[in-house]
């Protein structure tokens, strides 16, 4: 008797758990799975359009097929590439500033953080007059110290060059080669990248510069102390300008590896296709 009785008490306390159980538990209706599906919908709808602007960006910035391509794969298989974007772009707006023919700093723009140059550190100076932006001359200084651990000493021969400089210089250069030539040489004032304080031209300034220990070293590890070469050969319709294998622009660690890895190295296609994406976050 008693042992029925347990098991009497047993089957009631089991049936009145599983009875709180189904009740207590939610269950999926149909309501909840359309609301899941128009949320997955929404994030396929919202990803499309994402991908349907960079795409549009890409475009306007005439980046070749090739990398645009590349970079929409990219894209498709989640946020890396945005992440890269955004990491790449996060700090001083006048490390991807962009610079060249058409688009112009600030009229007279001048850093306000220039340290001057004393030749003191690894590298060697051609001039007591140089300048460079604090973050790019500590950068200078890492990246020197790189170079002469490997048997290797850069000469910087020219760094920031002011407004007014750069009309002297440009008009020395028309008047020794002509407008035509001297276009491809030198920009117009307002127009050059050195007045950003982030520039350096290394070595000789001229084309034997690519085939000395210096340039090689340069070519092979610049980037990673985030200094891009500006002017590459075989891109002067896209850069405007000819080759010039001594000029470097710091632009950080970050940018200098997303222009490695999503643009082929070629600065100026990254740096117009970001000035064309941040048009559109105005």
């Amino acid at each position: 008797m008693k042992v029925l009785t347990f098991f009497l008490v047993f089957f009631l306390l089991f049936d009145s758990c599983s009875r709180t159980k189904q009740v207590t538990e939610p269950q999926q209706t149909a309501s909840d799975t359309v609301a899941v599906e128009t949320s997955k919908q929404f994030v396929s709808a919202e990803q499309s359009l994402e991908e349907k602007k960079l795409r549009a960006v890409l475009m306007q910035a005439e980046i070749p097929q090739d990398i645009m391509d590349n970079i929409l794969k990219e894209a498709q298989k989640g946020s890396v590439f945005f992440d890269a974007l955004a990491t790449a772009t996060a700090g001083d707006p006048f490390l991807h500033f962009l610079v060249d023919k058409t688009h112009p700093l600030p009229k007279k723009y001048e850093p306000k953080d220039l340290v001057p140059l004393t030749g003191n550190g690894a590298y060697r100076i051609g001039r007591n007059d140089l300048r460079l932006r604090k973050e790019a001359f500590d950068s200078l200084e890492e990246m020197s110290m790189a170079a002469q651990a490997e048997g290797v000493v850069l000469l910087v021969s020219s760094t920031y060059r002011s407004y007014d400089y750069q009309v002297i210089v440009y008009n020395r250069n028309v008047k020794e080669m002509g407008q035509e030539s001297a276009d491809r040489e030198s920009a117009q004032p307002g127009y050059s990248q050195h007045q950003t304080g982030l520039v350096v031209d290394f070595g000789s300034i001229d084309d034997s510069f690519a085939q000395t220990k210096a340039g090689k070293w340069m070519l092979a590890n610049a980037g990673r102390f985030g200094w891009s070469l500006s002017f590459p050969d075989g891109y002067e319709n896209v850069t405007g300008y000819r080759w010039e294998s001594w000029h470097y622009r710091y632009v950080g660690k970050e940018l200098s590896s997303f222009i490695d890895v999503y643009f082929d190295g070629v600065q100026q296609y990254a740096l117009r296709f970001i000035y064309e994406w941040e048009k559109t976050l105005l």
